[in-house]
């Protein structure tokens, strides 16, 4: 996910333009607004970058990669559709043999090979299941640019990215590559993960024919238009830290008036970048705000049992280990800058901080395209949240993004092409085989859909799990609710294939 930046209004402090702001994140991170003509940062489903994120090392991954010749265009026939690019994929066939299952990840809005080193669940069943495992790259992300280093030129090439259009990709590639193993009978089981998520789930629902069964992590289907109550995502962070330590959320929410009163202050902006320890000096104190606001939302998403480097080294918990951090006695910016330099620098290699110009590490910033044009979710801070409390004005949106790409957002397209209300009566009359999973300490999690809604649209939910936990490789040290969370999942996608099975013979 990544992190957009959009209008809002707020009732404390000013932000910066958007022009001073530009951030992508990571699993996917939404935009939501602050005061008039100007801007906060936010969080989206599939991405999860911050801005201050260095280059990792590559990880290296059991997969082979490969090209496919894509079609730009799959739902116009004019002669420009037909243009090829070429969208990368990944392969690993150790396990599998001829006729068996083939689990295909839908990329989500990054570079695939992250999404692979991060997503271990699906190579740790694949013997189980002598599964053939496909990851594909969603397009104008990675190395799957449809107009090469011009592909985010305008919005004219630009307007070839949205996710029917990757739907698509996905079912013609996988049409293809069933063909080219002569083993069309194959069953095939969609995963993913956050945006990627969202992407498998729709992915069941649109080519049922093609995908017998879709896993869905932290998918929040339901972030759209007004079903999912704007303020969830950052009620759900601040409710973690709440639970954790009441101390630590009321020192963070205390934290901002703090920022804004030093803001103020003639020489402020360099007591901040001083206090933040800023490699360089800031040119707006907005970027140690945002810099603070990033940590706390991404140790919430990433609040694992156990170790991990999704989006930066962390150990098991960080939210109680920045809680177990937070100095005595000391004001309370000072105190929240503590508990934010653990998510940054929790390997203490890092002398100083980068707090303006990152880099886009994994390739991310597609992102802010497309929830410019059909993915609108907006998001608002309430009263009981650890953040400043704001509100979203869809007309300010609109006007930065037709400012930006010169287009119109459409907020309320996904939920036409692919549906939100009233989910549960509509999936129990045509939905089958989809499994999702979800874990409360995660604020994605509340867009998603966390009941069982028929026999074969399964919810699977777990109080402590956080951002798609289930999908991460086994490790000795995972704790028995999320062994039996993977434990189920597996269960259920064998019954799916038993009765593939059962009925490719019987026909």
């Amino acid at each position: 996910m990544q992190i957009i930046i959009s209008s809002s209004r707020t009732k404390k402090i000013p932000m910066a333009s958007s022009s001073s702001i530009s951030f992508i994140f990571l699993l996917l991170l939404f935009t939501i607004s602050v005061a008039a003509a100007q801007i906060k940062p936010i969080y989206l489903p599939g991405t999860y970058q911050s801005s201050l994120l260095k280059k990792h090392e590559k990880t290296k991954i059991p997969f082979k990669t490969h090209y496919f010749p894509q079609i730009l265009d799959h739902f116009t026939f004019l002669p420009k559709s037909s243009k090829v690019f070429y969208q990368k994929y990944l392969i690993n066939d150790k396990y599998w043999h001829k006729g068996g299952p083939i689990f295909v990840y839908t990329g989500n809005e990054g570079n695939i090979d992250w999404f692979a080193a991060n997503t271990g669940f699906m190579l740790d069943i694949a013997p189980k299941f002598h599964a053939l495992l496909v990851f594909i790259e969603h397009r104008f992300y990675g190395d799957s640019m449809p107009f090469g280093n011009k592909s985010y030129k305008s919005a004219k090439t630009l307007g070839y990215l949205n996710s029917q259009q990757a739907l698509a990709d996905y079912a013609v590639l996988i049409r293809s590559l069933k063909q080219n193993l002569s083993s069309e009978s194959s069953p095939v089981v969609v995963f993913g993960g956050s945006y990627g998520g969202m992407l498998a789930a729709w992915f069941r629902l649109k080519y049922p024919h093609i995908a017998i069964g879709a896993v869905a992590s932290s998918a929040p289907i339901l972030q759209f238009d007004k079903i999912t109550p704007w303020s969830s995502f950052y009620d759900a962070v601040s409710q973690d830290f709440k639970e954790a330590s009441l101390n630590c959320y009321k020192v963070i929410k205390g934290s901002w008036a703090e920022l804004d009163a030093l803001s103020a202050h003639e020489e402020g902006l360099t007591e901040v970048s001083k206090l933040f320890r800023s490699c360089k000096g800031l040119h707006s104190v907005y970027s140690a705000r945002d810099w603070l606001w990033e940590a706390f939302v991404y140790t919430a998403m990433v609040n694992y049992p156990t170790e991990a480097n999704f989006m930066m080294p962390l150990p098991a918990y960080p939210v109680e280990e920045i809680i177990d951090g937070l100095p005595k006695g000391a004001p309370k910016l000072s105190r929240a800058f503590d508990a934010a330099s653990l998510y940054y620098n929790y390997t203490q290699t890092e002398k100083c901080f980068n707090l303006e110009g990152g880099t886009d590490a994994h390739g991310l910033h597609g992102w802010d395209w497309q929830a410019c044009t059909e993915m609108v979710m907006p998001m608002t801070c309430s009263n009981e949240s650890m953040f400043p409390p704001s509100s979203y004005s869809y007309k300010e949106f609109r006007e930065d993004c037709k400012k930006k790409y010169g287009v119109e957002p459409r907020p309320h397209w996904i939920t036409t092409e692919f549906g939100g209300y009233k989910i549960e009566q509509v999936l129990k009359r045509f939905g089958s085989n989809m499994i999702f999973s979800n874990g409360m300490q995660d604020p994605w999690s509340r867009g998603s859909v966390l009941k069982n809604i028929s026999a074969s649209i399964v919810a699977l939910v777990t109080q402590k799990g956080a951002h798609h936990v289930d999908f991460r490789s086994e490790t000795k040290n995972d704790p028995d609710w999320l062994f039996m969370q993977r434990k189920q999942e597996m269960a259920i996608i064998q019954k799916w294939l038993e009765e593939y099975y059962r009925d490719f013979k019987q026909n």
